[in-house]
């Protein structure tokens, strides 16, 4: 039996699938979009991506990683350099990108279990330090490679994959994202995992392995990072190790926080807003007005988390929002005027004795029966 469809679980899909569909089919009947429009879009995916994957981690799984940047770096790192190794033999198309995509997401997946088993053994503030750890140390490892190698200190020149296509890549790359960490999270292995955030001790007694869905979660979240390294190597001509630093891993983590723990939804409008915000900004403040980029974007995410958890403002945010405005446009599927019949009836319950068996049972209390078996006092 089908389960009932549920839109509100398919929203995010179908949103970013129109827009996609919508900007593929500009570009693919000869409109042009604006490059730096192109740019925003291939940025966004990959912020997306990032926080939909963190989310994983911090949001559902209730740990702190400060490590998400590395993971991204090694994927943009090996799949960069796939692609340039195979651009020569295969040319810069959609099979190298497939090559590279599997490339980085399968060595950021290794690098997930190998940090997840002994990492995840600690909690809190240990578990960000060791993640956060191996983000500098990635980093420097790629930063004292060889130009032969990896490029060293000047970075690893890759190819620049095609603008007219990559944003559509990028944005199937969002949905492929989405339907497998929903579909984790919705499913037995998912609620295994909230368990595990609401109570581990609790989890663990009623027989959940906690190591082993720690490691799960940690090691998928580690695998779409690296994805999202590989776009930023398709994205960029040239891939640095001092752009995964710390506060590029902060910045992933602004977006969960911002979006809301536990929140997929939220987690892409927030990745999405603060992507745009820090292009604009660029863009906007040039000259003698850069200085100014850093204070602006810091008063916004002010505005913003103030607006979500100050008290005063709790009526209007209860009154305004988006779960609100989806009841009123759904509203018809929960009209409490249209009453339904009751499926709990006692005709339509199988029940193992029936009814008049129950109610002709004697309740009276055997100290006050007679000696007949019969109710009634002595």
């Amino acid at each position: 039996m089908f389960k009932k469809f549920k839109i509100n679980h398919y929203i995010n899909y179908i949103i970013i699938g129109i827009m996609t569909a919508v900007l593929a089919a500009i570009t693919l009947t000869g409109g042009r979009l604006d490059s730096s429009f192109i740019y925003m879009l291939e940025k966004m995916a990959i912020s997306i991506i990032l926080a939909v994957s963190l989310s994983l981690v911090v949001g559902f799984l209730g740990e702190l990683s400060l490590g998400h940047a590395g993971f991204m770096c090694v994927g943009a790192y090996l799949g960069g350099k796939t692609a340039c190794l195979l651009e020569p033999l295969l040319g810069n198309g959609i099979l190298t990108f497939i090559i590279s995509i599997l490339v980085g997401a399968a060595v950021a997946a290794v690098c997930g279990i190998i940090i997840g088993i002994p990492a995840l053994r600690l909690r809190g503030d240990y578990l960000a330090i060791v993640t956060l750890a191996f983000g500098e140390i990635v980093k420097s490892l790629f930063q004292n490679t060889s130009e032969e190698s990896f490029g060293g200190t000047l970075g690893l020149d890759t190819p620049r994959y095609d603008k007219k296509y990559l944003f559509i890549f990028a944005f199937i790359l969002v949905l492929v994202t989405l339907a497998v960490v929903q579909n984790f999270i919705r499913s037995k292995h998912g609620r295994a995992v909230t368990a595990i955030r609401d109570n581990e001790i609790a989890a663990r007694a009623t027989g959940i392995n906690v190591t082993k869905y720690k490691l799960l979660t940690f090691t998928l979240s580690a695998t779409f990072a690296g994805v999202a390294g590989v776009l930023y190597s398709f994205s960029n001509y040239t891939v640095q190790s001092l752009t995964f630093g710390y506060n590029y891993s902060i910045d992933i983590l602004v977006m969960v926080v911002l979006g809301g723990m536990g929140s997929i939804n939220g987690s892409i409008i927030a990745a999405t807003l603060i992507t745009f915000l820090d292009i604009k900004l660029a863009t906007v403040l040039t000259g003698d007005l850069a200085v100014l980029q850093n204070l602006i974007y810091a008063l916004i995410l002010i505005i913003i988390v103030v607006y979500n958890n100050a008290p005063a403002l709790k009526g209007f945010r209860e009154k305004y929002n988006l779960n609100i405005f989806m009841r009123k446009l759904l509203r018809h599927k929960h009209d409490p005027s249209k009453i339904k019949d009751d499926a709990a009836k006692w005709d339509v319950v199988p029940t193992k004795i029936e009814m008049n068996e129950v109610l002709s049972i004697d309740l009276t209390p055997p100290e006050a029966r007679d000696l007949t078996g019969k109710g009634g006092k002595k």
